[in-house]
């Protein structure tokens, strides 16, 4: 009989890891509610939690799974059965999405419950994702939960919309240049050198630089691309390492403007997350557990787990994240009122927006530094060629 490993939490609070002997992952799930447990993972013996290796493993891209849950919320609200919502977006989804929600229908169809299914395909449903359809289910609300959920992902959506929108001009500038840049040192420097060796002329520093410049990357373009990839593979790796993605992630947030935009944009899905797992009646102590594990940053993911712990023993959520200074202070002096009021993730969602806007005047300020930023390495480098260039013409044309 297969066995399952899993992580779930007691009536403590406690979590628990452990083994468990089942003919299918659901059964296994079930074997642990049946012990009243809140199961958290659960996944075969010998493979890594979150990757299930018999079930669809294609990634389905983030703007149709927006559309399967704004479609499927519509469905839910307009009182049409589960199944029956999920046969109609089977039948008019495409491709890989088609494929998931028929595997979707089956599972719900075959008994199991609408979050346990969606738990089989971790590659594209989050844990987020889970926990809230879950709270929903149990709750009896899953219909106003998927269309929050919707409105949550929409905007998620719009949001990265603006981001790319707004680096992609940057993006080209620079891209232009380096084509500029490559076919000056390919193509034309060298043509000049030539010119320059049959007339015999003195050649001043900055003409030499260039003509130096020009041989290595004619001569050694494959050596430049070597180390330029060797430089992206380690660092890749060293990413990939518990301890490396903690130090890149301080180094990004203490950089000037980056480091402001990094951290609004996790503050912002840090509590548009916690609103949304809240107002679907997840315990606080869950939903930062779950905050936690899917936060994108390294660092804010350490500080939230630490608040986390300090929460469970009794301190108040405000104060907890008052002693981390990555935490501005309107955060958890509006995290007070909302504790105050027993309107948490109301007032976590008011201030998701605000943290949305200043994320989009932080973007805004990215583009507007560097566009001269770009101006000012243009104009130094055209200015350098041209130098290099006219010189020695000017010194020969004196020599006449």
């Amino acid at each position: 009989m297969p066995i399952y490993k899993y992580l779930v939490k007691n009536k403590r609070g406690e979590n628990i890891r452990g083994k468990v002997e089942a003919v299918s992952r659901s059964q296994a799930v079930s074997t642990l509610l049946g012990r009243d447990l809140f199961v958290i993972d659960v996944a075969p013996l010998g493979q890594n939690s979150g990757f299930l290796g018999n079930l669809n493993r294609n990634k389905i891209k983030f703007e149709e799974l927006v559309n399967f849950t704004r479609q499927l919320a519509t469905m839910i609200n307009a009182g049409l059965p589960l199944a029956t919502s999920l046969s109609i977006l089977e039948e008019q989804s495409k491709t890989d999405m088609a494929k998931l929600t028929g595997n979707l229908l089956k599972d719900v169809e075959g008994g199991l419950s609408f979050s346990m299914a969606l738990d089989k395909y971790r590659d594209n449903f989050s844990r987020i994702y889970v926990q809230l359809v879950k709270a929903g289910e149990m709750g009896g609300v899953l219909d106003s939960v998927l269309d929050r959920l919707a409105i949550t992902m929409e905007k998620e959506k719009d949001f990265r919309a603006k981001t790319k929108g707004a680096m992609v001009y940057p993006v080209i500038i620079i891209l232009a240049m380096v084509a500029v840049a490559i076919v000056m040192m390919v193509a034309v420097i060298p043509k000049l050198t030539t010119m320059y060796q049959d007339f015999g002329a003195e050649l001043p520093a900055a003409t030499k630089i260039l003509m130096s410049l020009s041989d290595f990357f004619v001569n050694y373009w494959w050596l430049l691309v070597f180390i330029i990839g060797a430089l992206g593979m380690g660092l890749r790796a060293f990413k990939k390492t518990p301890r490396g993605e903690l130090t890149l992630n301080r180094f990004m947030l203490k950089l000037p403007i980056v480091g402001v935009l990094q951290q609004k944009i996790v503050l912002t899905d840090f509590t548009r997350t916690l609103s949304l797992l809240l107002g679907a009646g997840v315990s606080l102590l869950e939903a930062l557990e779950v905050v936690a594990g899917a936060i994108g940053s390294a660092v804010y993911r350490e500080q939230l787990k630490e608040i986390n712990q300090q929460v469970e023993k009794g301190v108040t959520l405000s104060d907890a994240v008052a002693h981390y200074e990555n935490f501005p202070p309107i955060l958890y002096q509006m995290i007070a009122v909302g504790e105050e009021t027993g309107k948490l993730d109301e007032i976590l969602a008011k201030i998701s927006e605000y943290f949305e806007k200043e994320s989009e005047y932080a973007i805004k300020n990215l583009t507007t530094a560097i566009e001269p930023m770009i101006m000012i390495m243009l104009g130094l480098g055209v200015g350098f060629i041209v130098i290099a260039i006219i010189m020695p013409i000017y010194s020969l044309t004196s020599q006449f």
